[in-house]
Protein backbone atom coordinates (compact mmCIF):
# COMPACT_ATOMS: atom_id res chain seq x y z
CA UNK A 1 0.00 0.00 0.00
CA UNK A 2 1.32 3.41 -1.01
CA UNK A 3 1.69 6.20 1.54
CA UNK A 4 1.81 9.05 -1.01
CA UNK A 5 -0.99 11.53 -1.36
CA UNK A 6 -2.81 12.09 -4.65
CA UNK A 7 -5.12 14.85 -5.79
CA UNK A 8 -8.51 14.25 -7.40
CA UNK A 9 -6.97 13.84 -10.87
CA UNK A 10 -4.71 11.05 -9.60
CA UNK A 11 -1.52 13.15 -9.76
CA UNK A 12 0.84 12.58 -6.88
CA UNK A 13 1.13 15.54 -4.53
CA UNK A 14 4.60 16.48 -3.36
CA UNK A 15 5.76 17.48 0.08
CA UNK A 16 6.80 21.12 0.45
CA UNK A 17 10.51 20.24 0.74
CA UNK A 18 10.46 17.92 -2.29
CA UNK A 19 8.59 20.55 -4.31
CA UNK A 20 11.18 23.21 -3.42
CA UNK A 21 14.10 20.86 -4.18
CA UNK A 22 12.74 20.16 -7.67
CA UNK A 23 11.91 23.82 -8.28
CA UNK A 24 15.42 24.91 -7.28
CA UNK A 25 16.85 23.18 -10.38
CA UNK A 26 14.56 24.99 -12.86
CA UNK A 27 15.10 28.26 -14.75
CA UNK A 28 13.90 31.62 -13.37
CA UNK A 29 10.88 31.72 -15.69
CA UNK A 30 9.60 28.42 -14.26
CA UNK A 31 10.10 29.72 -10.73
CA UNK A 32 8.11 32.86 -11.54
CA UNK A 33 5.26 30.87 -13.10
CA UNK A 34 5.19 28.59 -10.03
CA UNK A 35 5.05 31.65 -7.76
CA UNK A 36 2.10 33.07 -9.72
CA UNK A 37 0.32 29.71 -9.51
CA UNK A 38 1.03 29.58 -5.78
CA UNK A 39 -0.97 32.73 -5.21
CA UNK A 40 -3.70 32.38 -7.84
CA UNK A 41 -4.47 28.96 -9.36
CA UNK A 42 -5.81 27.45 -11.53
CA UNK A 43 -4.81 29.71 -14.43
CA UNK A 44 -4.65 29.33 -18.21
CA UNK A 45 -1.47 29.94 -20.17
CA UNK A 46 -2.76 33.36 -21.25
CA UNK A 47 -3.65 34.31 -17.68
CA UNK A 48 -0.18 33.22 -16.55
CA UNK A 49 1.40 35.40 -19.23
CA UNK A 50 -0.70 38.38 -18.09
CA UNK A 51 0.05 37.86 -14.40
CA UNK A 52 3.78 37.14 -14.79
CA UNK A 53 4.40 39.72 -17.55
CA UNK A 54 6.28 37.02 -19.47
CA UNK A 55 5.80 36.37 -23.20
CA UNK A 56 3.45 33.49 -24.11
CA UNK A 57 6.34 31.47 -25.51
CA UNK A 58 8.33 31.81 -22.27
CA UNK A 59 5.29 30.78 -20.21
CA UNK A 60 4.84 27.69 -22.42
CA UNK A 61 8.53 26.80 -21.92
CA UNK A 62 8.21 27.30 -18.15
CA UNK A 63 5.05 25.16 -18.00
CA UNK A 64 6.78 22.39 -19.97
CA UNK A 65 9.71 22.41 -17.55
CA UNK A 66 7.35 22.41 -14.53
CA UNK A 67 5.32 19.54 -16.03
CA UNK A 68 8.50 17.54 -16.76
CA UNK A 69 9.44 17.92 -13.07
CA UNK A 70 5.88 16.92 -12.02
CA UNK A 71 5.43 20.24 -10.23
CA UNK A 72 2.27 21.32 -12.06
CA UNK A 73 -0.82 19.56 -13.26
CA UNK A 74 -3.40 20.60 -15.80
CA UNK A 75 -7.03 20.02 -16.61
CA UNK A 76 -9.59 21.48 -18.99
CA UNK A 77 -11.19 24.71 -17.85
CA UNK A 78 -14.75 24.48 -16.56
CA UNK A 79 -15.45 27.92 -18.07
CA UNK A 80 -13.97 27.20 -21.51
CA UNK A 81 -13.34 23.56 -22.37
CA UNK A 82 -11.00 24.61 -25.19
CA UNK A 83 -8.44 25.83 -22.65
CA UNK A 84 -6.19 24.05 -20.19
CA UNK A 85 -5.69 25.47 -16.72
CA UNK A 86 -2.66 24.78 -14.56
CA UNK A 87 -2.18 24.26 -10.83
CA UNK A 88 0.67 23.26 -8.50
CA UNK A 89 1.13 19.67 -7.32
CA UNK A 90 1.62 20.57 -3.66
Amino acid sequence: MSTSTADIDGDELLSESEFRDRLRELPPSAKLVAKVLESDAPLSQGQLADESLLPDRTVRYALNRLEDADLVGSRYSFKDARKQVYYLNT
